[in-house]
């Protein structure tokens, strides 16, 4: 099969739904609160009681020209409002507010690694503002389908891609992308498991020797970035098989079973129905001027592809450390505070993926929760790095002090602790004598050629020194007694 799986190519094409984090909903002032009691949230204007007038959320403006922006998208300066009719039990109004000519961005990009590891640019359709609909339980009630409304009106950002997505692997890494940035810019907290942030895959395959796409199927319900993964890998092979036996694709609806790994059908796109969009006559269009983009620019932060080229270039740092210190806006922050503060950009690196991530990593925390200021670590490594303080030391006592004493001076406590390192010749000679005396018989064997036991006296003169003799003074004085 994989040799068949070889001679086509996918085709594939996103639609992520972002959950944005405003206070209230997009159409109304009624809460957003993640996890309230169901229909709790909602009010005779998200209901679509008669008589009841929408409102539009000026908050959901700026996130998506935010998010435009970064995108490196065109902002639509006529954005007109339209209602897409359809009934789903959890949809109250019957229809959802939305944008359907006028999306407020478009023709954008984004840069992601390809399944080789190198650049690919993806292009950004379209996005557009749109209300959220209910939530229908189907688990809740042995007999009964319940119906949480909370959701209902909650905006929306939906960022559409063109078919640039040649298999699963770039899909997975777009979805991360995407999810750093929306949480970088503060739009959205991008947690797939809460139907933050949701994806459609619209999958299709053609012979490699062809230039016309196949028909495509929308693959939905996928509530993790692996699973997007796995539901294309698995529609493609499904799709391949079913050409190869000289059957057709119909463009259809599925959805994805975690479970089993399997895609299903949902609904034919032939029998779906007819939305039968038309401006939505309660809401006036809103005109986005140049002068409130420019504005809203200026609020945008350093984005990661930005913190990666600055710490590749600039900090002189290799790109996987730049990958892992711009992992969440957080992270970076905290770097950027403790470069600020130290020119050992290299040593505050490992720093922040050695120890610092070790001790969140512990405690299952956030970066947000490291109680070390950025200053106080950039005295610690510049302690380090003086070689007044070992590294060992540094690491497994100094730390833990600082952790327990977060605004005391690193030095001062090395100092009250009798943590400073030891680089006089004179205080460090009797500590090696001894350890060269008490192992007369390693002496004979490094002196015969057995250079590697240098180590077993360097540990000794560490051991007796309580972890403060300097270890370059320490190596040279124990090679040159050697030597004699």
């Amino acid at each position: 099969m994989e040799d068949v799986l070889d001679r086509y190519q996918p085709v594939i094409g996103l639609e992520v739904h972002a959950q944005l984090s405003t206070l209230s909903k997009a159409y109304c002032a009624d809460p957003t609160e993640y996890g309230a009691l169901p229909n709790t949230q909602v009010s005779p204007i998200s209901l679509g009681h008669p008589g009841t007038l929408p409102k539009a959320n000026e908050r959901v403006v700026e996130f998506a020209v935010r998010l435009g922006l970064a995108l490196n998208c065109t902002i639509r300066r006529d954005n007109q409002y339209a209602r897409k009719n359809y009934f789903y039990a959890d949809l109250p109004k019957g229809y959802q507010i939305t944008q359907d000519k006028t999306p407020i961005c478009t023709d954008g990009h984004i840069f992601i690694k390809d399944a080789e590891g190198k650049e690919k640019k993806i292009r950004i359709q379209r996005i557009h503002m749109e209300e959220d609909a209910g939530k229908s339980l189907h688990d809740q009630d042995p007999t009964d389908t319940l119906v949480d409304l909370n959701r209902a009106g909650v905006p929306l950002l939906e960022i559409v891609t063109e078919p640039d997505f040649r298999n699963s692997t770039e899909a997975y890494n777009y979805l991360g992308e995407i999810r750093k940035l929306v949480r970088y810019l503060g739009i959205c907290d991008g947690n797939m498991e809460e139907g933050s942030l949701r994806c459609d895959a619209n999958v299709s395959v053609m012979l490699k020797t062809s230039s016309t796409f196949g028909n495509r199927c929308e693959v939905k319900n996928m509530n993790s970035i692996r699973n997007v993964q796995r539901a294309i890998d698995f529609e493609v092979r499904r799709q391949v098989e079913i050409l190869e036996a000289g059957g057709s694709i119909s463009q259809d609806t599925r959805s994805f079973d975690a479970g089993t790994g399997t895609t299903f059908l949902l609904r034919s796109k032939e029998m779906a129905n007819d939305y039968r969009y038309f401006p939505e006559p309660d809401l006036q269009p809103v005109l986005v001027e140049e002068e409130y983009v420019e504005a809203v620019r200026k609020t945008l932060p350093p984005l990661p592809h930005q913190l990666v080229k600055r710490y590749t270039e600039q900090y002189q740092l290799p790109e996987y450390d730049a990958l892992l210190l711009t992992e969440t806006r957080e992270m970076a922050e905290y770097f950027e505070g403790v470069v600020a503060h130290t020119p050992h950009f290299k040593a505050a690196a490992n720093w922040m993926m050695g120890p610092v991530k070790s001790w969140l990593n512990e405690r299952a925390l956030e970066i947000s929760a490291f109680p070390i200021p950025p200053a106080q670590l950039s005295a610690l490594i510049g302690a380090t790095a003086s070689g007044t303080v070992s590294h060992t030391l540094a690491a497994q006592q100094l730390l833990p002090a600082l952790i327990e004493q977060p605004n005391a001076d690193p030095m001062q406590l090395a100092q009250s602790r009798g943590w400073v390192q030891e680089s006089n010749e004179d205080a460090l000679l009797p500590i090696v004598e001894a350890v060269l005396a008490a192992w007369p018989d390693k002496v004979a064997e490094y002196k015969a050629g057995k250079k590697g036991l240098a180590g077993l006296f360097m540990g000794e003169v560490m051991k007796r020194s309580g972890g403060k003799a300097d270890p370059k003074k320490t190596s040279a004085l124990i090679a040159r007694l050697l030597e004699k």
